[in-house]
């Protein structure tokens, strides 16, 4: 077992299924103790209670992370019950995929993924920083994904959340870089969970499996890096830094075609 994560606290968020689920059961065989927090309490039990039967700590709390209320009460219940925490890792998110087009009467679209991916994850790592100031240790790991790095069409509202939050974490983990606490963005590519399911285009794309995506997470509390992706979201996100007009300018044309070939599929499937 590693020292890396034995008798380590680690809080995660959304970890009622999807990435959280699978990190939460990774983390807790490897000997940490795991907080889970998301909305649905009856998940919630059912991944505690495979835990305990696998021989690990895990210990559930119920809470609307897109309510700011609830986002502090929850925060500070679990400090005052599980301090020190060793490590947060804000992976609960949404995503919409709609285009701007369509788009333009629905600005609660882009309120609520705010909602969820920046400002809930941001309130709970300024409740738990002190902490971890304190005892000048400690990790923030930020979910994030490639949208974020990549011109990215179709996914305003959720990019604009995530990029949000990829900031954050670059201006942060400068700040505390000399202060024991760590800040690490994990960006994915598109991962096939719960909250990919639903948008049928999703199913001729090629997504990554949600047990790789659990060990990136892994990865990131034994190795502290500021960024986690894969080699083709670093080469993208180098290739929009140098070239930016003409990233932009490709990447659309791509993701258009791309779109119109995944609606004929869909609509011959229907047919």
């Amino acid at each position: 077992m590693s020292t890396h994560f034995e008798n380590k606290t680690i809080v995660i968020t959304g970890a009622s299924s999807g990435i959280g689920e699978e990190a939460a059961f990774k983390l807790a065989t490897r000997g940490s103790k795991v907080i889970l927090v998301a909305r649905r309490e009856d998940e919630l039990q059912r991944v505690q209670k495979e835990i305990e039967n696998l021989g690990g700590q895990a210990f559930i709390y119920a809470a609307d992370l897109s309510d700011e209320a609830s986002v502090e009460a929850v925060t500070r219940k679990i400090i005052e019950e599980h301090a020190p925490i060793d490590v947060l890792v804000n992976n609960a998110g949404r995503s919409i995929r709609r285009p701007i087009r369509e788009s333009l009467d629905r600005f609660h679209d882009f309120k609520r993924t705010m909602q969820l991916n920046y400002f809930g994850a941001v309130q709970m790592t300024l409740l738990m920083l002190p902490h971890m100031l304190e005892r000048k240790s400690g990790q923030i790991i930020n979910v994030s994904s490639m949208s974020a790095l990549i011109p990215t069409p179709f996914y305003a509202a959720y990019v604009g959340s995530k990029g949000a939050l990829d900031a954050f974490s670059r201006s942060v983990g400068a700040e505390l870089a000399d202060k024991g606490v760590q800040i690490t963005t994990i960006n994915y590519p598109l991962v096939k969970t719960p909250m990919t399911a639903p948008t049928k285009a999703y199913k001729y794309i090629r997504q990554m499996d949600v047990r790789d995506a659990a060990e990136w997470i892994v990865k990131a509390v034994e190795k502290r890096p500021a960024r986690i992706t894969s080699t083709m979201g670093n080469a993208w996100g180098l290739a929009t830094s140098a070239m930016p007009t003409t990233t932009v300018k490709w990447t659309g044309r791509l993701f258009n075609y791309g779109a119109k070939r995944l609606a004929r599929k869909v609509k011959q499937e229907q047919a």
